[in-house]
């Protein structure tokens, strides 16, 4: 780290999500956005005047060369999850992943390799587990206000302007189902033992809009994840996110959709999301600073995360991989 004590963080990855990270980084205190990295020398140098980054690589392995970089944010598409954070953690670099881990659990397994072989951390970004709303349900799990859980549903839809954008390079159910499988055997501690699974393809893109996926854990709990990113064009969400946890002597709900804002003008009403990353007042704030400032307080007292642990990120992955191969031959899955 810097002697200031900053922790120099660097994003590689300027897609939309890449740069929600940058933006981000750039306004936290001590965290110091230290180098950003595209292949796109347009897109890299338009980022980078803007959030004021001197450092800049259209290379990732130039950037991970950079003994000025404490740790890298990789939010680059899924594919190049594997090859990327390999050699990010063989470099030494502290290492955040941005969900999904990869997209089959052999990639999954040899990240997870490398980072225990490095002397950096890995942590995926699964943001959710982040959420107030999610850790308080999760503390009243175990303190056992509802007893053992029996059932858990989630629905996470999104319309089909942001499917439209998003479906050529992952499916509904990997994309966002990921989080409430991840959320789900984080509330449950319980493994998946079948999948089944159905998928539905009403447009145009490499990836299926739509999947519904039920898996049976070894506790005996049923797990439903519904991920449908075809809701109109004119919905008022930003995300429609909610979960049903059923348990032998109550029950929780968390509503993630509507975050206690509706603005209804000329054209029409739309529920902003108020949590994540918004900037009110032209500065963030939210869960994914959250996220970010937890790890960076990892880096600099050298404890190990565990508010996500690699293993928890590739079950999550595991899941979505066996929910797509079960739509696709019609079988149950076994885990």
């Amino acid at each position: 780290m810097s002697q200031s004590n900053n922790v120099r963080w660097a994003v590689i990855g300027l897609g939309w999500f890449g740069e929600v990270h940058a933006d981000n980084l750039s306004e936290m205190p001590e965290i110091e956005l230290a180098a950003l990295c595209t292949r796109r020398p347009d897109r890299l140098n338009e980022v980078s005047d803007r959030l004021g980054v001197e450092r800049r690589y259209t290379d990732y392995r130039e950037l991970l060369a950079d003994p000025e970089i404490d740790v890298v944010s990789i939010t680059t598409h899924i594919n190049d999850h594997r090859e990327i954070a390999i050699d990010a953690l063989r470099s030494g670099k502290h290492v955040l992943l941005e969900k999904p881990m990869a997209p089959t659990l052999a990639d999954c397994e040899q990240i997870m390799e490398a980072a225990r072989n490095a002397d950096g951390f890995l942590m995926v970004g699964h943001i959710c587990r982040f959420d107030p709303r999610v850790t308080m349900a999760k503390q009243a799990i175990e303190e056992g206000r509802i007893g053992d859980i029996i059932s858990m549903h989630a629905r996470r839809n999104l319309s089909k302007e942001i499917g439209e954008t998003a479906l050529e390079n992952i499916s509904a159910l990997m994309g966002d189902g990921i989080h409430d499988a991840d959320l789900m055997l984080w509330f449950s501690q319980a493994n998946v033992s079948t999948v089944y699974a159905q998928e539905v393809h009403p447009g145009q893109s490499k990836y299926p809009d739509a999947g519904w996926s039920i898996a049976r854990l070894d506790s005996g709990a049923v797990a439903v994840v519904e991920s449908v990113w075809h809701l109109p064009k004119t919905t008022p969400y930003t995300i429609d996110a909610r979960m049903e946890i059923i348990g032998t002597e109550g029950a929780l709900y968390i509503n993630c959709g509507e975050a206690g804002l509706a603005i209804h003008d000329a054209q029409g009403v739309k529920l902003p999301d108020t949590m994540y990353w918004p900037r009110p007042l032209g500065s963030y704030f939210g869960v994914l600073q959250e996220e970010l400032r937890y790890f960076a307080k990892c880096v600099r007292s050298g404890e190990t995360p565990q508010r996500i642990t690699p293993a928890e990120s590739c079950a999550a992955v595991a899941w979505m991989a066996a929910a797509t191969e079960s739509a696709q031959t019609g079988a149950v899955i076994t885990l």
